[in-house]
């Protein structure tokens, strides 16, 4: 049986994985292997009857994704091109925080991983809905981003943003799977407070979000104070309109207790300006939310251009003198395309 129509095991809770007649700690062995163990090859788990490991290997696929290219940025910021089992491609970003005075690299990464196979939503200012959506990535293939990176990168991933190729909320089910995984003991065990998905603004998938256990942090790409402006940059913002996106924000946070982050893209003169700012301030008057003001990383083919940093540092400026927490982002991974809204769908060949 080719590997292609063989089910990824990565993307199983523990109660999916088809034993037949085995006892259920065969479970607990297999996931140990998995995760805890890494190993890829069914017939090296020892502790598994031959039987089993055999017909494992004929039902399920453990392999990592094939890494056809990366890119390490001189920031230290690296770029994978994944090919999934199905041949097409998406990008993952891994990225270290900043160093400490001692200059040394601090230890801890983020991984940046992809939800879909380009993108339908069409931001105006995102490569990566640039060709258009192809299909959503299943559990295992979003899982499979953070085990293939860890195997080639030799590093330990702390953190995970659903900020790649994608909307998450909109292939919600395999999103939420995949977390589950990634947070749960028996999986990769990463907290869930280090998980954050970013959303371009699916008000009900939001408040969906908001129902469920797990405390993982929102992130909203918001990039404009008003409806006008949003739309011109947005699309969806014509179907879900600011109010309705700061009023579902409003009750994820009453339900999860949490701060809310809000991406702002800064484009020169189109949401840049005193105005905008002075509205944002009014926008998220009453929330906890921090401001996250994004430079604009230039992307061939579209025709917006990056602020003066004077114009940046007086966006923020205002921001902080009515007291809204913001940061001006430190551009990482630009050098290789792998920066905020460059992630694009690829193929070997490009």
């Amino acid at each position: 049986m080719s590997t292609q129509r063989r089910e990824l095991i990565y993307g199983l809770l523990p109660e999916q994985i088809d034993l037949g007649n085995e006892p259920e700690y065969r479970r607990t062995q297999i996931l140990q292997w998995l995760y805890r163990h890494r190993v890829r090859d069914f017939l090296e788990m020892k502790n598994l009857p031959l039987y089993l490991r055999s017909q494992l290997s004929e039902k399920y696929s453990s392999e990592y994704l094939l890494c056809v290219c990366q890119q390490l940025s001189k920031d230290t910021t690296r770029k994978f091109l994944w090919k999934l089992p199905r041949g097409d491609f998406v990008e993952s970003v891994l990225l270290h925080a900043s160093p400490g005075t001692d200059g040394r690299r601090s230890a801890r990464c983020t991984l940046c991983v992809s939800s879909q196979v380009g993108c339908a939503y069409g931001c105006r200012f995102c490569a990566s809905g640039l060709e258009g959506w192809k299909r959503n990535l299943s559990a295992g293939e979003i899982v499979l981003q953070v085990l293939s990176t860890e195997h080639i990168a030799e590093e330990h991933i702390d953190n995970i943003v659903f900020m790649g190729m994608g909307e998450p909320l909109a292939n919600f089910e395999n999103v939420y799977q995949a977390i589950t995984i990634l947070n749960a003991p028996w999986g990769l065990g990463i907290a869930a407070r280090k998980i954050t998905i970013s959303t371009s603004g699916l008000v009900d998938k939001i408040l969906e979000l908001a129902r469920l256990p797990l405390q993982i942090e929102l992130a909203v790409s918001l990039h404009a104070p008003d409806n006008d402006t949003r739309s011109l940059l947005m699309p969806i913002n014509k179907k879900y309109p600011i109010e309705d996106l700061i009023s579902s924000c409003r009750e994820y946070q009453a339900r999860k207790k949490r701060q809310i982050t809000f991406e702002y893209i800064l484009i020169d003169g189109i949401n840049s300006t005193p105005r905008h700012a002075r509205q944002l301030v009014g926008l998220l008057q009453g929330l906890d939310a921090k401001v996250n003001l994004i430079p604009y990383n230039n992307v061939p083919g579209l025709p917006w251009q990056r602020p003066p940093d004077s114009v940046c540092r007086l966006f923020a400026k205002i921001l902080k003198q009515h007291s809204v927490k913001c940061t001006i982002r430190l551009e990482k991974g630009h050098d290789i395309a792998a920066a905020c809204g460059q992630l694009r769908l690829q193929n070997a060949s490009n």
